[in-house]
């Protein structure tokens, strides 16, 4: 069996076990380029889709390269120009061409802001999974679907994922995405124009209706009421509703009540802070987005400094700016010096006056322990949260390497310390009982 025979048996597999949107997007544009020595080189269009291919579709792919070739085979994936189009015998689903850039641009969305670019874990997960129903059967699940959270969560990212994913699907779908404020200005324009008969007639005719921020309509009373009935006109026709905001409907205080009942008439998911786990992910995504492979040292380093997405990745790219303009190395010791930690073999000004010892002897008076049960390799909780405290205060106030502070609390693993620093961190916000204890501490140590 010749490659590309092989490769079209194969994709008419994978067909039949990824999403529509996902086939179309990043398999449909791939072929074999090489077969030698049992290691089958495979062109991909863009670093997205070679990131992909490695991190969540190696295993399945290579299951039914093997079974094929009768051998055990290694996939590598590169990014090489894949313009030929696909003979039309490779069956139905080529004639319905994948979402371009021009199509995302028409209905104001990112092309790149996608489900498979979305990294999950616990803390999106069903947010990820009723976005993923309704981008699979729009008007029927969750109608309307309302995102709330703070900045950074990845409110828009799903948003506008549904409607990429619906785009691939039936690409002659009317989706409409606008901030609130564009929302707002709009109606405004109008009203003053003398055109909302051609306002009415864009928003309310369309099948998927996708509004970012909707508390900006806060106060605005003809807005809202010009929303309301758009709402109902989408809705009454089937049309899917998607919304974002900040905060969910009830705490929005100057919305009137019967728009505040429409929202909650559907599924309200509460978007939280991404845990240092999926922040990780975020920035390897991110990072091969742009090209590059970042190291897991260097993701973690980076993922450390901040629980908001946005502030990671401007990180990130001030850290691979560095590297291209100054011809600098991609290193650790650099990533540390972007994200304002200090250097693994420094030496910060608190560590001279306080040391590690005397951070250590508060926390065990603090919790009642001896330091052998903070050190010992127990993991219950009277004794595995004062672990993590005194792992936070070693990181975050003496400045200390992550090597150093596991060596220090019983020979952990930087990863060890990187969840204890994140797991805190998250903790002090809203528990009142550890933010009194880590006070106390922090007064004791450093006055």
């Amino acid at each position: 069996m010749d490659t590309a025979r092989l490769w079209k048996t194969i994709l008419d597999q994978l067909e039949l076990q990824v999403t529509k949107g996902t086939f179309v997007t990043f398999f449909l544009p791939t072929k074999i380029v090489g077969l030698e020595n049992n290691v089958a080189t495979v062109g991909c269009n863009s670093a997205v889709a070679v990131m992909l291919m490695e991190t969540r579709y190696y295993a399945l792919i290579k299951s039914h390269m093997d079974k094929l070739t009768g051998q055990n085979t290694s996939l590598l994936f590169k990014i090489v120009s894949t313009k030929s189009t696909p003979p039309a015998s490779m069956g139905p689903l080529f004639n319905s061409a994948p979402v371009t850039p021009n199509r995302a641009v028409a209905a104001h969305l990112r092309p790149d802001f996608i489900f498979d670019t979305y990294a999950v874990s616990g803390t999106n997960h069903m947010a990820y999974a009723a976005a993923t129903a309704v981008a699979s059967s729009p008007g029927t699940n969750y109608n309307p679907l309302f995102f709330y959270g703070g900045v950074g969560v990845g409110k828009t990212h799903l948003m506008q994922a549904i409607g990429n994913e619906v785009l691939v699907k039936k690409p002659n779908t009317k989706v409409i995405y606008c901030m609130g404020e564009e929302f707002t200005n709009d109606i405004i324009d109008a009203i003053q124009t003398k055109t909302t008969k051609k306002f009415k007639d864009k928003y309310r005719s369309a099948q998927i209706l996708l509004i970012d921020d909707v508390q900006f309509l806060e106060g605005k009373i003809r807005v809202q009421e010009e929303f309301f009935h758009t709402f109902n006109a989408v809705q009454r026709e089937g049309g899917q509703i998607v919304l974002t905001s900040d905060r969910p409907p009830h705490e929005i205080d100057r919305l009137e009540e019967r728009l505040k009942s429409r929202f909650e008439g559907g599924l309200l998911v509460d978007m939280q802070k991404p845990d240092f786990e999926l922040r990780c992910a975020i920035l390897r995504i991110k990072a091969q987005q742009k090209g590059v492979d970042l190291s897991m040292p260097i993701t973690q380093i980076l993922a450390a400094t901040s629980d908001s997405v946005r502030r990671l990745e401007g990180v990130l790219t001030k850290l691979l700016t560095e590297v291209k303009i100054k011809s600098l190395p991609l290193t650790e010791d650099l990533a540390r010096a972007v994200a304002g930690q200090p250097a693994a073999n420094g030496q910060s000004s608190q560590a001279t006056s306080v040391s590690p010892k005397d951070v250590t002897e508060i926390v065990i008076r603090r919790f009642n322990l001896s330091l052998s049960q903070i050190k010992s390799a127990k993991r219950n909780r009277p004794l595995a949260r004062p672990r993590q405290v005194l792992m936070y205060l070693l990181r975050t106030q003496l400045e200390l390497p992550l090597e150093e502070v596991g060596t220090w609390v019983g020979g952990r693993d930087h990863t060890t310390v990187l969840h204890a620093v994140d797991t805190i961190t998250h903790l002090l916000s809203t528990n009142a009982q550890l933010r009194e204890d880590v006070e106390w501490i922090k007064k004791e140590a450093f006055g």
